[in-house]
């Protein structure tokens, strides 16, 4: 007799990555909304990946529910069931099968799920994910940076991209955008999200804190682009090491407020998976420090992501 989903000798369903994947414990970190928006300004840069975002959507009305949808989706595909995170992709599919834009200057219409068009926000997604954590303080060996890249071979295929066409190792994801550098603009998209993202629309009593934490947030996210992205954007950014210092000093403060705390934002899929799991499943960058002196040597200098073969050192 088949055993229902209630089942208590049923095995708890770990889903897509699990507790012992490198993706279950840097996604929990609080650093990554700030790649999240270092990934929406590496994504508008590609002219037709930004052109489909911007004739299928109002982007300034939309734009803080977009950056939850994806927030959602990511915390879903992380650490929800395997039939939540596959549901999940299903609906991207469905709806990225219904969208099309057309080019401006050639007439073309094309749809929205081109594979090289959902490679592009593949690859700047998990690209802004791993340059943040590493350079934001979490000491991640090259051998588990290379497995987390090859991790979301399986992400990619929930939104309808051929694993095996998708980067799997650090070096791989840097050829990537050696090769896709030769594409990408700041076209009218690009600087509709740039300015966005420098001036969201805010209500009247919260303009200053506008001023005083989102721009600094927005600032520090633009300003961890690879350098050919600021050129593009026609925008300086702090030296390397200063940018490099305020990473450190921006996740050392975030992830001093007890996880419990953020992780009660909904829709909780962290506590809901480690109820699920038990609290051997919890989460935690320092769990990936156990494996750092097998892989890699400590104070080794990191690669510099968005493949533009910059190298920097994580203070400390």
């Amino acid at each position: 007799m088949p055993r229902t989903a209630s089942d208590p000798l049923r095995a708890p369903d770990p889903g897509l990555f699990g507790p012992a994947s490198v993706t279950w414990q840097v996604h929990s970190d609080p650093m990554m909304w700030i790649a999240g928006i270092r990934a929406l300004y590496l994504q508008a840069l590609h002219p037709r990946a930004v052109r489909g975002v911007m004739q299928n959507s109002d982007f300034r009305r939309d734009a803080w529910g977009r950056l939850m949808r994806t927030a959602s989706f990511v915390g879903t595909t992380t650490y929800g069931t395997t039939e939540a995170a596959e549901d999940a992709g299903a609906r991207v599919r469905k709806i990225h099968a219904m969208l099309s834009a057309t080019d401006p200057g050639t007439g073309e219409r094309y749809g929205v799920d081109e594979p090289e068009l959902l490679l592009w926000v593949h690859c700047a997604e998990i690209d802004s994910y791993l340059h943040i954590a590493r350079r934001s303080g979490i000491r991640m060996p090259d051998a588990l940076a290379d497995r987390y890249v090859r991790e979301h071979r399986e992400s990619a295929r929930l939104v309808g991209l051929d694993p095996g066409e998708v980067p799997g190792s650090t070096g791989e994801l840097a050829a990537y955008f050696r090769g896709v550098r030769g594409e990408l603009a700041a076209g009218d998209g690009a600087r509709a999200v740039d300015d966005f993202l420098r001036r969201p629309p805010t209500p009247p009593l919260l303009v200053p804190a506008r001023a005083l934490v989102w721009r600094r947030v927005a600032g520090l996210a633009y300003a961890s682009l690879p350098p050919y992205a600021h050129r593009l954007y026609g925008r300086a950014a702090p030296p390397p090491a200063t940018v490099t210092r305020r990473l450190v000093l921006t996740g050392t403060l975030l992830r001093t407020v007890p996880s419990r705390i953020r992780w009660q934002l909904p829709p909780k899929h962290i506590l809901r998976a480690m109820a699920r799991l038990g609290p051997g499943s919890r989460p935690a960058p320092y769990k990936l420090h156990r494996r750092d002196a097998i892989l890699d040597g400590p104070g080794r200098a990191q690669r510099g992501d968005g493949g533009d073969g910059a190298r920097w050192r994580t203070p400390g």
